[in-house]
């Protein structure tokens, strides 16, 4: 019985979508949803460049694929449906023409996705399903699956990195999946000036974030961006699959992931997403371009994006350097300490935290297995929660630029591209 037929009996969306085995070799699958898409041959020049570093990597023969699904709901405007089906044509020319040793590219078209369904989490998950089918028919449950979006580009070293990092280094064995970098572009002739100002902002808001989430203690904050992440099928099967979220789906996956303790970071490659503004899901990147373009003044001055409060990241720290108190139960709400706010309190009583804490202290018997327990109830969806929570209790957002200044505590007044650049250098290799 192979590794995924469980999970793919039980929770596969689709029945197997190449009939033709998998190269012995096969170690990484790359899964790209399309919609609506007009660029995507850019996509795999890219992909096809970075397949030329292949050979030997890791020490032994890599093999890769290359999972397109370009998809639309059925009742989708006949707009979109008539672009599917000039990508699809396109890209099936393209992968004619384009033969490689190392690669092969396979693409199919869906627009029967009910309107419940229709999202990039289900394109996702239906790629990532048919990813796990290829290693379970050749036994390879430390197989890579590697999420991309069909606007991206990567480095020429994307696919050689990930073999190195999941196959060669010394602990390389325990890595059930990671983050890769990412940088937007912050300048070019693609888009207007507008454009590329407006992503430097999000960028700039992404890291600060990040930073600042790893500033408190919480052990697994890490991007979430849907074209930069990879995970090994077997941890996939495991975990139930990709979820079916419209938007989201990146976040809630890759963090339900973090919380088993053997995510990483790939910093040696680099993911390249386009910063163009998008509506097709209700937030993220390029809805987040769209709406700084749509509030730009009658001079096209786009106004400045505005991020989370700094003090509530350092009120949740001084929580968290309390959990060996907590597990002891030396830490009481009655008598809360004056160094965590009234802001905390309220939220840690709307979220029934003493009795949460009982529950996890009664089922656990030392520090090391409450840390673990605690970390999976305060996880990053409920930061984010008490983060909503501390900005309508008096911590308002502040603008993205004036937030990272004063998080790197910069004496002189630095441009937001200047600010980026530092987090990035923080963030990478």
């Amino acid at each position: 019985m192979g590794f995924a037929d469980a999970y793919l009996l039980k929770a596969g969306l689709r029945e197997s979508l190449i009939q033709t085995d998998p190269h012995s070799d096969l170690k990484i699958i790359v899964a790209i949803p399309a919609n609506n898409e007009s660029g995507l041959e850019r996509c795999l020049d890219s992909l096809f460049m970075a397949a030329t570093l292949l050979k030997q990597a890791a020490g032994s023969s890599v093999h890769a694929e290359v999972l397109i699904l370009v998809n639309a709901a059925a009742d989708a405007p006949s707009a979109i449906l008539e672009q599917n089906l000039s990508t699809l044509s396109e890209a099936e020319d393209w992968i004619a023409r384009h033969p490689h040793p190392f690669v092969d590219f396979h693409i199919w078209l869906d627009h029967s996705f009910e309107k419940k369904e229709a999202g990039v989490g289900t394109a996702r998950k239906i790629l990532m399903d048919e990813a796990a089918r290829r290693f379970n028919r050749i036994g390879n449950d430390s197989g890579v699956i590697a999420c991309f979006d069909a606007d991206a580009l990567v480095d020429p070293n994307y696919f050689r990195s990930l073999a190195a990092h999941f196959f060669a280094g010394e602990n390389s064995e325990s890595l059930e999946g990671c983050s890769i970098y990412f940088e937007h572009p912050l300048e070019g002739s693609l888009y207007p000036r507008a454009v590329y100002e407006a992503i430097t902002q999000y960028e700039l808001h992404l890291r600060y974030y990040l930073e600042a989430l790893r500033s408190t203690t919480y052990p697994h904050a890490y991007h979430t961006v849907g074209s930069s992440f990879a995970v090994r099928a077997s941890v996939y099967c495991l975990e139930g699959g990709m979820n079916r979220r419209k938007a989201g789906e990146d976040f809630y996956f890759i963090q339900k992931l973090a919380q088993r303790g053997q995510w990483s970071e790939c910093n040696a490659t680099r993911v390249i997403p386009s910063p163009r503004p998008s509506d097709r899901v209700p937030f993220g990147t390029g809805r987040a371009v769209k709406e700084l373009l749509r509030d730009a003044d009658s001079s096209g001055m786009i106004p400045a994006l505005k991020t989370y409060h700094q003090d509530p990241f350092e009120i949740l720290r001084r929580l968290f350097l309390r959990i060996d108190d907590i597990y002891a139960d030396r830490f009481s709400m009655e008598e809360l300490p004056e160094e965590l706010p009234e802001v905390l309190s309220n939220f840690l009583d709307l979220q029934e935290f003493t009795g949460a804490m009982e529950e996890i202290r009664s089922n656990t018997s030392s520090t090391e297995a409450f840390r673990k327990r605690f970390w999976r109830w305060f996880s990053m969806f409920r930061i984010m929660k008490f983060l909503h929570h501390a900005r309508e209790q008096g911590y308002p957002d502040v603008e993205v630029g004036v937030a990272a200044q004063g998080f790197l505590s910069l004496g002189k007044q630095h441009s937001n591209r200047d600010l980026l650049e530092i987090f990035r250098k923080r963030q990478g290799v």
